[in-house]
Protein backbone atom coordinates (compact mmCIF):
# COMPACT_ATOMS: atom_id res chain seq x y z
CA UNK A 1 0.00 0.00 0.00
CA UNK A 2 3.06 2.26 0.15
CA UNK A 3 2.80 3.32 -3.51
CA UNK A 4 -0.92 4.09 -3.18
CA UNK A 5 -0.20 6.65 -0.47
CA UNK A 6 0.33 9.09 -3.33
CA UNK A 7 -3.44 9.43 -3.89
CA UNK A 8 -4.21 10.01 -0.20
CA UNK A 9 -4.11 13.74 -0.99
CA UNK A 10 -7.09 13.21 -3.30
CA UNK A 11 -8.98 11.28 -0.64
CA UNK A 12 -8.37 14.25 1.65
CA UNK A 13 -9.49 16.66 -1.06
CA UNK A 14 -12.82 14.85 -1.38
CA UNK A 15 -13.04 13.87 2.29
CA UNK A 16 -16.49 15.38 2.85
CA UNK A 17 -17.98 13.41 -0.02
CA UNK A 18 -16.34 10.26 1.30
CA UNK A 19 -17.59 10.86 4.85
CA UNK A 20 -21.13 11.29 3.51
CA UNK A 21 -20.65 8.12 1.46
CA UNK A 22 -19.51 6.17 4.53
CA UNK A 23 -22.50 7.40 6.57
CA UNK A 24 -24.87 6.43 3.74
CA UNK A 25 -23.21 3.00 3.53
CA UNK A 26 -23.66 2.34 7.25
CA UNK A 27 -27.32 3.41 7.10
CA UNK A 28 -27.88 1.19 4.04
CA UNK A 29 -26.37 -1.82 5.85
CA UNK A 30 -28.44 -1.21 8.98
CA UNK A 31 -31.64 -1.31 6.93
CA UNK A 32 -30.37 -4.27 4.91
CA UNK A 33 -29.86 -6.26 8.09
CA UNK A 34 -33.43 -5.62 9.21
CA UNK A 35 -34.47 -8.09 6.50
CA UNK A 36 -33.31 -11.28 8.31
CA UNK A 37 -34.66 -9.98 11.62
CA UNK A 38 -38.15 -9.38 10.18
CA UNK A 39 -37.95 -12.67 8.28
CA UNK A 40 -36.93 -14.50 11.47
CA UNK A 41 -39.80 -12.80 13.32
CA UNK A 42 -42.22 -13.92 10.58
CA UNK A 43 -41.03 -17.53 10.90
CA UNK A 44 -41.50 -17.30 14.66
CA UNK A 45 -45.07 -16.06 14.08
CA UNK A 46 -45.73 -19.02 11.77
CA UNK A 47 -44.22 -21.41 14.36
CA UNK A 48 -46.37 -19.86 17.12
CA UNK A 49 -49.51 -20.32 15.02
CA UNK A 50 -48.55 -23.91 14.24
CA UNK A 51 -48.14 -24.59 17.96
CA UNK A 52 -51.51 -22.93 18.66
CA UNK A 53 -49.94 -20.18 20.77
CA UNK A 54 -51.72 -17.38 18.87
CA UNK A 55 -55.04 -17.02 17.06
CA UNK A 56 -55.52 -16.67 13.29
CA UNK A 57 -56.38 -13.00 13.61
CA UNK A 58 -53.22 -12.21 15.59
CA UNK A 59 -51.21 -14.40 13.21
CA UNK A 60 -52.44 -12.54 10.11
CA UNK A 61 -51.91 -9.09 11.67
CA UNK A 62 -48.37 -9.85 12.90
CA UNK A 63 -47.37 -11.56 9.66
CA UNK A 64 -48.74 -8.67 7.54
CA UNK A 65 -46.98 -6.16 9.78
CA UNK A 66 -43.64 -8.00 9.51
CA UNK A 67 -43.98 -8.24 5.73
CA UNK A 68 -44.63 -4.48 5.47
CA UNK A 69 -41.61 -3.76 7.66
CA UNK A 70 -39.51 -6.12 5.54
CA UNK A 71 -40.56 -4.38 2.29
CA UNK A 72 -40.01 -0.92 3.81
CA UNK A 73 -36.53 -1.86 5.03
CA UNK A 74 -35.68 -3.30 1.58
CA UNK A 75 -36.83 -0.13 -0.23
CA UNK A 76 -34.91 2.19 2.12
CA UNK A 77 -31.80 -0.03 1.94
CA UNK A 78 -32.02 0.00 -1.87
CA UNK A 79 -32.32 3.80 -1.95
CA UNK A 80 -29.33 4.32 0.33
CA UNK A 81 -27.30 1.73 -1.64
CA UNK A 82 -27.99 3.75 -4.80
CA UNK A 83 -26.85 6.94 -3.06
CA UNK A 84 -23.76 5.11 -1.78
CA UNK A 85 -22.71 4.19 -5.31
CA UNK A 86 -23.42 7.69 -6.61
CA UNK A 87 -21.30 9.25 -3.87
CA UNK A 88 -18.25 6.98 -3.69
CA UNK A 89 -18.00 6.02 -7.39
CA UNK A 90 -18.25 9.69 -8.37
CA UNK A 91 -15.30 10.41 -6.06
CA UNK A 92 -13.25 7.80 -7.93
CA UNK A 93 -14.02 9.54 -11.22
CA UNK A 94 -12.92 12.87 -9.77
CA UNK A 95 -9.68 11.26 -8.53
CA UNK A 96 -9.14 9.74 -11.99
CA UNK A 97 -9.57 13.19 -13.54
CA UNK A 98 -7.12 14.79 -11.09
CA UNK A 99 -4.53 12.02 -11.45
CA UNK A 100 -4.62 12.13 -15.25
CA UNK A 101 -4.13 15.89 -15.14
CA UNK A 102 -1.25 15.52 -12.70
CA UNK A 103 0.45 12.98 -14.97
CA UNK A 104 -0.12 15.09 -18.09
CA UNK A 105 1.27 18.19 -16.39
CA UNK A 106 4.31 16.16 -15.33
CA UNK A 107 4.79 14.91 -18.90
CA UNK A 108 4.86 18.53 -20.07
CA UNK A 109 7.33 19.52 -17.35
CA UNK A 110 9.83 16.81 -18.23
CA UNK A 111 12.69 17.61 -20.60
CA UNK A 112 13.16 16.50 -24.18
CA UNK A 113 15.65 13.79 -23.18
CA UNK A 114 12.86 12.06 -21.23
CA UNK A 115 10.88 11.51 -24.42
CA UNK A 116 13.94 10.23 -26.22
CA UNK A 117 14.38 7.48 -23.63
CA UNK A 118 10.70 6.49 -23.22
CA UNK A 119 8.31 5.03 -25.78
CA UNK A 120 5.06 6.81 -26.58
CA UNK A 121 2.97 3.66 -26.15
CA UNK A 122 4.28 3.18 -22.61
CA UNK A 123 3.57 6.82 -21.73
CA UNK A 124 0.03 6.44 -23.07
CA UNK A 125 -0.51 3.20 -21.16
CA UNK A 126 0.42 4.80 -17.85
CA UNK A 127 -2.03 7.66 -18.27
CA UNK A 128 -4.85 5.36 -19.43
CA UNK A 129 -4.64 1.72 -18.28
CA UNK A 130 -2.63 2.36 -15.12
CA UNK A 131 -4.86 5.25 -14.04
CA UNK A 132 -7.93 3.07 -14.67
CA UNK A 133 -6.55 0.43 -12.30
CA UNK A 134 -6.01 3.12 -9.64
CA UNK A 135 -9.55 4.40 -10.22
CA UNK A 136 -10.90 0.88 -9.61
CA UNK A 137 -9.14 0.94 -6.25
CA UNK A 138 -10.43 4.42 -5.36
CA UNK A 139 -13.99 3.59 -6.47
CA UNK A 140 -15.28 0.00 -6.42
CA UNK A 141 -12.39 -1.18 -4.24
CA UNK A 142 -13.03 1.47 -1.59
CA UNK A 143 -16.82 1.18 -1.85
CA UNK A 144 -16.91 -2.59 -1.40
CA UNK A 145 -14.40 -2.39 1.44
CA UNK A 146 -16.55 0.15 3.30
CA UNK A 147 -19.61 -1.92 2.43
CA UNK A 148 -17.99 -5.10 3.76
CA UNK A 149 -16.74 -3.53 6.99
CA UNK A 150 -20.10 -1.84 7.65
CA UNK A 151 -22.00 -5.06 6.98
CA UNK A 152 -19.70 -7.13 9.19
CA UNK A 153 -19.81 -4.68 12.09
CA UNK A 154 -23.59 -4.29 12.01
CA UNK A 155 -24.26 -7.97 11.30
CA UNK A 156 -21.94 -9.23 14.02
CA UNK A 157 -23.51 -6.81 16.49
CA UNK A 158 -26.97 -8.22 15.72
CA UNK A 159 -25.69 -11.81 15.68
CA UNK A 160 -23.84 -11.57 19.02
CA UNK A 161 -26.81 -9.89 20.65
CA UNK A 162 -29.04 -12.78 19.49
CA UNK A 163 -26.84 -15.90 19.85
CA UNK A 164 -23.19 -15.30 20.80
CA UNK A 165 -22.08 -18.98 20.78
CA UNK A 166 -23.65 -19.64 17.39
CA UNK A 167 -21.99 -16.44 16.06
CA UNK A 168 -18.54 -17.66 17.08
CA UNK A 169 -19.02 -20.92 15.20
CA UNK A 170 -20.39 -19.03 12.17
CA UNK A 171 -17.34 -16.78 11.81
CA UNK A 172 -14.84 -19.58 12.57
CA UNK A 173 -13.72 -19.99 8.89
CA UNK A 174 -12.89 -16.27 8.50
CA UNK A 175 -9.37 -16.33 10.05
CA UNK A 176 -8.47 -19.16 7.66
CA UNK A 177 -9.71 -17.00 4.80
CA UNK A 178 -7.59 -14.05 5.95
CA UNK A 179 -4.40 -16.11 5.98
CA UNK A 180 -5.07 -17.50 2.50
CA UNK A 181 -5.76 -14.02 1.15
CA UNK A 182 -2.52 -12.70 2.64
CA UNK A 183 -0.41 -15.24 0.76
CA UNK A 184 -2.34 -15.14 -2.49
CA UNK A 185 -2.30 -11.31 -2.55
CA UNK A 186 1.49 -11.23 -2.63
CA UNK A 187 1.47 -13.47 -5.71
CA UNK A 188 -1.20 -11.31 -7.38
CA UNK A 189 0.83 -8.15 -6.77
CA UNK A 190 3.90 -9.63 -8.42
CA UNK A 191 1.99 -10.98 -11.41
CA UNK A 192 -0.03 -7.74 -11.82
CA UNK A 193 3.19 -5.76 -12.19
CA UNK A 194 4.40 -8.13 -14.91
CA UNK A 195 1.03 -7.92 -16.73
CA UNK A 196 1.09 -4.09 -16.79
CA UNK A 197 4.66 -4.10 -18.12
CA UNK A 198 3.68 -6.57 -20.85
CA UNK A 199 0.69 -4.42 -21.76
CA UNK A 200 2.91 -1.34 -22.03
CA UNK A 201 5.27 -3.18 -24.38
CA UNK A 202 2.31 -4.27 -26.54
CA UNK A 203 0.89 -0.71 -26.61
CA UNK A 204 4.26 0.77 -27.52
CA UNK A 205 4.78 -1.73 -30.36
CA UNK A 206 1.29 -1.11 -31.74
CA UNK A 207 1.60 2.68 -31.58
CA UNK A 208 4.95 2.56 -33.35
CA UNK A 209 3.60 0.25 -36.05
CA UNK A 210 0.62 2.51 -36.72
CA UNK A 211 2.83 5.62 -36.86
CA UNK A 212 5.20 3.94 -39.31
CA UNK A 213 2.57 2.08 -41.37
CA UNK A 214 3.69 3.77 -44.62
CA UNK A 215 7.25 2.48 -44.13
CA UNK A 216 5.99 -1.00 -43.21
CA UNK A 217 3.95 -1.17 -46.41
CA UNK A 218 6.68 0.37 -48.58
CA UNK A 219 9.17 -2.29 -47.46
CA UNK A 220 6.56 -5.08 -47.49
CA UNK A 221 7.44 -6.13 -43.94
CA UNK A 222 3.86 -6.74 -42.80
CA UNK A 223 4.58 -10.45 -42.07
CA UNK A 224 7.59 -9.53 -39.94
CA UNK A 225 5.60 -6.88 -38.07
CA UNK A 226 2.72 -9.32 -37.59
CA UNK A 227 5.15 -11.90 -36.21
CA UNK A 228 6.52 -9.35 -33.73
CA UNK A 229 2.99 -8.40 -32.66
CA UNK A 230 2.02 -12.08 -32.29
CA UNK A 231 5.04 -12.74 -30.11
CA UNK A 232 4.15 -9.86 -27.78
CA UNK A 233 0.46 -10.87 -27.80
CA UNK A 234 1.28 -14.47 -26.89
CA UNK A 235 3.55 -13.32 -24.08
CA UNK A 236 0.85 -10.94 -22.83
CA UNK A 237 -1.78 -13.68 -23.06
CA UNK A 238 0.32 -16.11 -21.05
CA UNK A 239 0.97 -13.52 -18.32
CA UNK A 240 -2.75 -12.63 -18.20
CA UNK A 241 -3.74 -16.30 -17.94
CA UNK A 242 -1.11 -16.84 -15.26
CA UNK A 243 -2.64 -13.98 -13.25
CA UNK A 244 -6.19 -15.20 -13.90
CA UNK A 245 -5.31 -18.66 -12.53
CA UNK A 246 -4.25 -17.14 -9.22
CA UNK A 247 -7.34 -14.93 -9.08
CA UNK A 248 -9.51 -17.97 -9.83
CA UNK A 249 -8.55 -19.46 -6.46
CA UNK A 250 -10.52 -16.82 -4.57
CA UNK A 251 -14.12 -17.54 -5.48
CA UNK A 252 -14.02 -21.32 -4.89
CA UNK A 253 -12.41 -20.63 -1.50
CA UNK A 254 -15.20 -18.19 -0.65
CA UNK A 255 -17.91 -20.67 -1.63
CA UNK A 256 -16.25 -23.45 0.36
CA UNK A 257 -15.85 -21.37 3.52
CA UNK A 258 -19.37 -19.92 3.30
CA UNK A 259 -20.73 -23.43 2.79
CA UNK A 260 -18.90 -24.59 5.92
CA UNK A 261 -20.41 -21.64 7.82
CA UNK A 262 -23.92 -22.63 6.68
CA UNK A 263 -23.38 -26.23 7.79
CA UNK A 264 -22.16 -25.01 11.19
CA UNK A 265 -25.23 -22.76 11.58
CA UNK A 266 -27.64 -25.57 10.78
CA UNK A 267 -25.84 -28.19 12.86
CA UNK A 268 -24.85 -26.09 15.89
CA UNK A 269 -27.99 -23.96 15.76
CA UNK A 270 -30.22 -27.03 15.43
CA UNK A 271 -28.62 -28.67 18.45
CA UNK A 272 -28.94 -25.47 20.47
CA UNK A 273 -32.66 -25.19 19.56
CA UNK A 274 -33.25 -28.81 20.53
CA UNK A 275 -31.40 -28.26 23.82
CA UNK A 276 -33.38 -25.08 24.49
CA UNK A 277 -30.33 -22.82 24.26
CA UNK A 278 -32.07 -20.97 21.42
CA UNK A 279 -35.68 -20.19 22.15
CA UNK A 280 -37.02 -19.47 18.66
CA UNK A 281 -36.61 -21.49 15.44
CA UNK A 282 -36.55 -18.23 13.46
CA UNK A 283 -33.11 -17.48 14.87
CA UNK A 284 -31.57 -20.32 12.80
CA UNK A 285 -33.23 -19.02 9.63
CA UNK A 286 -32.07 -15.52 10.56
CA UNK A 287 -28.45 -16.71 10.93
CA UNK A 288 -28.55 -18.59 7.62
CA UNK A 289 -29.62 -15.33 5.92
CA UNK A 290 -26.88 -13.43 7.77
CA UNK A 291 -24.28 -15.91 6.54
CA UNK A 292 -25.55 -15.69 2.95
CA UNK A 293 -25.70 -11.91 3.16
CA UNK A 294 -22.05 -11.97 4.19
CA UNK A 295 -21.24 -14.22 1.21
CA UNK A 296 -20.98 -11.36 -1.31
CA UNK A 297 -18.77 -9.09 0.80
CA UNK A 298 -16.53 -12.04 1.69
CA UNK A 299 -16.44 -13.08 -1.97
CA UNK A 300 -15.56 -9.52 -3.00
CA UNK A 301 -12.75 -9.51 -0.46
CA UNK A 302 -10.64 -11.50 -2.87
CA UNK A 303 -11.65 -9.29 -5.79
CA UNK A 304 -10.95 -6.12 -3.81
CA UNK A 305 -7.58 -7.51 -2.75
CA UNK A 306 -6.82 -8.16 -6.42
CA UNK A 307 -7.87 -4.59 -7.29
CA UNK A 308 -5.61 -3.17 -4.60
CA UNK A 309 -2.66 -5.24 -5.81
CA UNK A 310 -3.19 -4.19 -9.42
CA UNK A 311 -3.66 -0.56 -8.37
CA UNK A 312 -0.45 -0.62 -6.35
CA UNK A 313 1.46 -2.09 -9.29
CA UNK A 314 0.00 0.59 -11.59
CA UNK A 315 0.59 3.44 -9.15
CA UNK A 316 4.18 2.31 -8.76
CA UNK A 317 4.66 2.69 -12.52
CA UNK A 318 2.95 6.10 -12.41
CA UNK A 319 5.10 7.23 -9.45
CA UNK A 320 8.25 6.38 -11.40
CA UNK A 321 7.43 9.23 -13.78
CA UNK A 322 5.89 11.58 -11.21
CA UNK A 323 9.07 11.43 -9.12
CA UNK A 324 11.31 12.37 -12.03
CA UNK A 325 12.59 15.93 -12.02
CA UNK A 326 12.93 17.81 -15.32
CA UNK A 327 16.53 18.44 -16.34
CA UNK A 328 15.58 21.88 -17.64
CA UNK A 329 14.29 23.99 -14.75
CA UNK A 330 12.90 27.50 -14.72
CA UNK A 331 15.26 29.36 -12.39
CA UNK A 332 13.62 32.77 -12.82
CA UNK A 333 9.91 33.23 -12.18
CA UNK A 334 9.99 36.96 -12.90
CA UNK A 335 8.88 38.21 -16.31
CA UNK A 336 11.67 38.40 -18.91
CA UNK A 337 11.27 40.79 -21.84
CA UNK A 338 13.45 39.89 -24.85
CA UNK A 339 14.90 42.05 -27.61
CA UNK A 340 16.53 39.23 -29.53
CA UNK A 341 20.31 39.79 -29.23
CA UNK A 342 22.01 36.36 -29.12
CA UNK A 343 25.64 35.50 -28.29
CA UNK A 344 27.37 32.10 -28.05
CA UNK A 345 30.59 32.15 -26.05
CA UNK A 346 32.80 29.03 -26.34
CA UNK A 347 29.78 26.70 -26.15
CA UNK A 348 30.35 22.98 -25.75
CA UNK A 349 27.54 20.45 -25.77
CA UNK A 350 27.29 16.66 -25.63
CA UNK A 351 23.96 14.84 -26.01
CA UNK A 352 23.33 13.05 -22.69
CA UNK A 353 21.49 10.07 -24.20
CA UNK A 354 24.07 9.24 -26.91
CA UNK A 355 27.26 10.94 -25.61
CA UNK A 356 27.72 12.47 -29.06
CA UNK A 357 29.75 15.69 -28.78
CA UNK A 358 27.71 18.00 -31.00
CA UNK A 359 29.37 21.41 -30.36
CA UNK A 360 33.01 22.12 -29.61
CA UNK A 361 33.79 25.69 -28.60
CA UNK A 362 31.19 27.54 -30.71
CA UNK A 363 31.27 31.36 -30.53
CA UNK A 364 29.23 33.86 -32.55
CA UNK A 365 26.79 36.72 -32.05
CA UNK A 366 23.62 37.98 -33.70
CA UNK A 367 22.33 41.49 -33.12
CA UNK A 368 18.65 42.34 -32.86
CA UNK A 369 17.07 42.46 -36.32
CA UNK A 370 19.91 40.56 -38.00
CA UNK A 371 19.61 37.31 -39.94
CA UNK A 372 22.12 34.52 -39.41
CA UNK A 373 22.37 31.53 -41.74
CA UNK A 374 23.99 28.32 -40.50
CA UNK A 375 25.31 25.80 -43.00
CA UNK A 376 27.24 22.58 -42.82
CA UNK A 377 27.13 18.87 -43.43
CA UNK A 378 24.62 16.55 -41.77
CA UNK A 379 25.57 16.03 -38.12
CA UNK A 380 27.75 19.12 -37.93
CA UNK A 381 25.67 20.61 -35.05
CA UNK A 382 23.37 23.06 -36.87
CA UNK A 383 20.06 21.93 -35.28
CA UNK A 384 21.78 21.65 -31.90
CA UNK A 385 22.37 25.40 -31.89
CA UNK A 386 18.63 26.03 -32.35
CA UNK A 387 17.78 23.54 -29.61
CA UNK A 388 20.11 25.35 -27.23
CA UNK A 389 18.60 28.77 -28.04
CA UNK A 390 15.17 27.34 -27.17
CA UNK A 391 16.80 25.84 -24.05
CA UNK A 392 15.62 22.35 -24.86
CA UNK A 393 18.96 21.30 -23.37
CA UNK A 394 21.35 22.93 -20.90
CA UNK A 395 24.98 23.62 -21.74
CA UNK A 396 27.93 21.44 -20.91
CA UNK A 397 30.31 24.39 -20.92
CA UNK A 398 30.41 27.98 -22.15
CA UNK A 399 27.65 30.60 -22.15
CA UNK A 400 24.65 31.56 -24.24
CA UNK A 401 23.59 35.16 -23.66
CA UNK A 402 20.24 36.61 -24.67
CA UNK A 403 20.33 40.42 -24.46
CA UNK A 404 23.45 40.02 -22.33
CA UNK A 405 21.76 37.72 -19.79
CA UNK A 406 22.76 34.03 -19.38
CA UNK A 407 20.00 31.98 -20.97
CA UNK A 408 19.36 29.91 -17.82
CA UNK A 409 18.68 33.12 -15.87
CA UNK A 410 15.76 34.06 -18.13
CA UNK A 411 12.19 33.01 -17.45
CA UNK A 412 11.98 29.76 -19.41
CA UNK A 413 8.39 30.27 -20.55
CA UNK A 414 8.95 33.90 -21.59
CA UNK A 415 12.01 32.78 -23.56
CA UNK A 416 10.10 30.13 -25.49
CA UNK A 417 7.08 32.40 -25.96
CA UNK A 418 9.35 34.89 -27.75
CA UNK A 419 10.65 32.27 -30.18
CA UNK A 420 8.96 31.21 -33.42
CA UNK A 421 10.43 27.78 -34.15
CA UNK A 422 9.98 25.76 -37.34
CA UNK A 423 11.60 22.30 -36.95
CA UNK A 424 13.13 20.13 -39.65
CA UNK A 425 10.24 17.70 -39.54
CA UNK A 426 7.01 19.70 -39.50
CA UNK A 427 4.54 18.32 -36.97
CA UNK A 428 0.87 19.10 -37.49
CA UNK A 429 -2.00 18.03 -35.25
CA UNK A 430 -5.08 16.05 -36.26
CA UNK A 431 -7.19 19.20 -36.39
CA UNK A 432 -8.25 21.81 -38.95
CA UNK A 433 -5.62 23.73 -40.91
CA UNK A 434 -6.99 26.90 -39.31
CA UNK A 435 -6.40 25.59 -35.78
CA UNK A 436 -2.94 24.27 -36.71
CA UNK A 437 -1.90 27.77 -37.74
CA UNK A 438 -3.72 29.37 -34.79
CA UNK A 439 -1.61 27.11 -32.54
CA UNK A 440 1.02 29.85 -32.68
CA UNK A 441 -1.44 32.52 -31.48
CA UNK A 442 -4.61 31.43 -29.72
CA UNK A 443 -6.50 34.70 -30.21
CA UNK A 444 -5.67 35.00 -33.92
CA UNK A 445 -8.51 36.00 -36.24
CA UNK A 446 -9.17 34.33 -39.59
CA UNK A 447 -7.63 37.40 -41.26
CA UNK A 448 -4.44 36.90 -39.23
CA UNK A 449 -4.38 33.23 -40.20
CA UNK A 450 -4.92 34.00 -43.89
CA UNK A 451 -2.15 36.64 -43.84
CA UNK A 452 0.30 34.19 -42.25
CA UNK A 453 -0.62 31.49 -44.79
CA UNK A 454 -0.04 33.94 -47.65
CA UNK A 455 3.37 34.89 -46.25
CA UNK A 456 4.23 31.18 -46.11
CA UNK A 457 2.95 30.77 -49.71
CA UNK A 458 0.45 28.08 -48.71
CA UNK A 459 -2.82 30.05 -48.91
CA UNK A 460 -3.42 29.17 -52.57
CA UNK A 461 -3.06 25.44 -51.73
CA UNK A 462 -5.41 25.63 -48.77
CA UNK A 463 -8.27 27.36 -50.62
CA UNK A 464 -8.23 24.56 -53.23
CA UNK A 465 -9.32 22.05 -50.58
CA UNK A 466 -13.05 21.41 -50.46
CA UNK A 467 -13.32 22.75 -46.91
CA UNK A 468 -10.47 25.24 -47.16
CA UNK A 469 -9.08 26.23 -43.77
CA UNK A 470 -11.60 23.91 -42.09
CA UNK A 471 -9.99 20.83 -43.69
CA UNK A 472 -9.24 18.23 -41.01
CA UNK A 473 -5.70 16.91 -41.28
CA UNK A 474 -4.84 13.27 -40.72
CA UNK A 475 -2.43 12.14 -38.02
CA UNK A 476 0.80 14.16 -38.14
CA UNK A 477 -0.66 16.17 -41.05
CA UNK A 478 -0.58 13.21 -43.44
CA UNK A 479 -3.29 14.85 -45.60
CA UNK A 480 -0.74 17.42 -46.84
CA UNK A 481 2.40 16.98 -48.91
CA UNK A 482 5.81 17.46 -47.33
CA UNK A 483 6.15 20.98 -48.72
CA UNK A 484 2.64 21.98 -47.64
CA UNK A 485 3.29 20.72 -44.11
CA UNK A 486 6.47 22.78 -43.93
CA UNK A 487 4.68 25.92 -45.13
CA UNK A 488 1.78 25.49 -42.68
CA UNK A 489 4.40 25.08 -39.95
CA UNK A 490 6.08 28.31 -41.13
CA UNK A 491 2.70 30.11 -41.05
CA UNK A 492 2.24 28.90 -37.47
CA UNK A 493 5.56 30.53 -36.50
CA UNK A 494 4.91 33.75 -38.41
CA UNK A 495 1.50 34.37 -36.83
CA UNK A 496 3.15 34.28 -33.41
CA UNK A 497 5.10 37.46 -34.26
CA UNK A 498 7.98 36.65 -31.84
CA UNK A 499 11.25 38.48 -31.32
CA UNK A 500 13.32 35.51 -32.50
CA UNK A 501 12.69 33.27 -35.52
CA UNK A 502 14.40 29.86 -35.76
CA UNK A 503 14.03 28.05 -39.10
CA UNK A 504 15.59 24.59 -39.14
CA UNK A 505 15.99 23.61 -42.80
CA UNK A 506 12.25 24.24 -43.16
CA UNK A 507 12.29 24.76 -46.95
CA UNK A 508 13.92 21.47 -47.89
CA UNK A 509 10.67 20.02 -49.28
CA UNK A 510 9.78 22.94 -51.58
CA UNK A 511 11.08 23.77 -55.03
CA UNK A 512 13.47 26.68 -55.61
CA UNK A 513 10.78 28.94 -57.11
CA UNK A 514 8.52 28.51 -54.07
CA UNK A 515 11.55 28.88 -51.83
CA UNK A 516 12.31 32.30 -53.36
CA UNK A 517 8.74 33.49 -52.74
CA UNK A 518 8.74 32.28 -49.14
CA UNK A 519 12.17 33.79 -48.44
CA UNK A 520 11.06 37.19 -49.72
CA UNK A 521 8.02 37.02 -47.42
CA UNK A 522 10.13 35.81 -44.50
CA UNK A 523 12.65 38.63 -44.82
CA UNK A 524 9.78 41.10 -45.05
CA UNK A 525 7.87 39.68 -42.05
CA UNK A 526 10.99 39.16 -39.95
CA UNK A 527 12.31 42.69 -40.51
CA UNK A 528 13.44 43.98 -37.13
CA UNK A 529 13.38 40.44 -35.72
CA UNK A 530 16.37 38.23 -34.99
CA UNK A 531 16.30 35.35 -37.47
CA UNK A 532 18.45 32.21 -37.62
CA UNK A 533 18.09 29.95 -40.64
CA UNK A 534 19.61 26.47 -40.79
CA UNK A 535 19.88 25.38 -44.41
CA UNK A 536 21.74 23.31 -47.00
CA UNK A 537 20.88 25.72 -49.82
CA UNK A 538 22.98 28.73 -50.74
CA UNK A 539 19.82 30.41 -52.05
CA UNK A 540 18.41 30.42 -48.50
CA UNK A 541 21.63 31.72 -46.94
CA UNK A 542 23.01 34.29 -49.37
CA UNK A 543 20.83 37.20 -48.26
CA UNK A 544 21.57 36.73 -44.56
CA UNK A 545 23.56 39.39 -42.70
CA UNK A 546 25.93 36.73 -41.36
CA UNK A 547 26.70 33.16 -42.37
CA UNK A 548 28.58 30.53 -40.36
CA UNK A 549 29.65 27.14 -41.65
CA UNK A 550 29.96 24.21 -39.24
CA UNK A 551 31.96 21.02 -39.49
CA UNK A 552 32.19 18.41 -36.74
CA UNK A 553 30.78 20.82 -34.15
CA UNK A 554 33.20 23.68 -34.98
CA UNK A 555 32.88 26.89 -37.01
CA UNK A 556 35.16 26.59 -40.02
CA UNK A 557 33.94 29.70 -41.90
CA UNK A 558 32.02 32.87 -41.07
CA UNK A 559 31.11 36.12 -42.78
CA UNK A 560 28.73 37.53 -45.37
CA UNK A 561 27.94 35.88 -48.71
CA UNK A 562 30.42 38.10 -50.53
CA UNK A 563 33.16 37.46 -47.96
CA UNK A 564 32.74 33.69 -48.09
CA UNK A 565 32.60 33.67 -51.91
CA UNK A 566 35.93 35.45 -52.05
CA UNK A 567 37.71 32.67 -50.18
CA UNK A 568 38.25 29.00 -50.94
CA UNK A 569 36.32 26.65 -48.71
CA UNK A 570 33.10 24.78 -48.04
CA UNK A 571 30.75 27.69 -48.82
CA UNK A 572 32.12 28.52 -52.29
CA UNK A 573 32.41 24.85 -53.17
CA UNK A 574 28.78 24.35 -52.16
CA UNK A 575 27.73 27.39 -54.21
CA UNK A 576 29.55 26.17 -57.32
CA UNK A 577 28.14 22.66 -56.86
CA UNK A 578 24.54 23.90 -56.55
CA UNK A 579 24.96 26.30 -59.53
CA UNK A 580 26.29 23.45 -61.70
CA UNK A 581 23.31 21.28 -60.75
CA UNK A 582 20.93 24.09 -61.78
CA UNK A 583 22.69 24.39 -65.13
CA UNK A 584 22.46 20.65 -65.70
CA UNK A 585 18.71 20.83 -65.12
Amino acid sequence: MKELQHINKYFYKYRYRLIIGIIITIVAKIFTLYTPRFLGASINVVASRANGDISDEVFQKELAFNILLLLGAAVIAGLFTFLMRQTIINVSRLIEYDLKNEIYQQYQRLSLSFYKSNRTGDLMNRITEDVSRVRDYAGPGLMYTINMISLFVVALFYMFSTAPVLTLYTILPLPVLSVLIYYISAVIHKKSTIVQEELSALSAFTQEAFSGISVIKAYAIEPKTQAGFNQLSISNREKQIDLAKVRALFFPLMVLLIGISNILVIYIGGNQYINGEIEEIGTIAEFIIYVNMLTWPVATLGWVTSLVQQAEASQKRINEFLKQEPEIKNLNHEHSELNGEIAFDNVHFTYPDTNIKALKGISFSVNKGETLAIMGKTGSGKSTILDLIGRLYDLEAGDILIDGTPINQLNLYDLRNQIGYVPQEAFLFSDTIENNIRFGKEDATIDDITAAAKSADVHKNIVKFKKGYQTILGERGITLSGGQKQRVSIARALIKDPEIFLFDDCLSAVDTETEEKILKSLFKVSKGKTTIIVTHRISSAKNADKIIVLEDGKIIQSGSHETLMSADGYYRNMFENQISKKELK
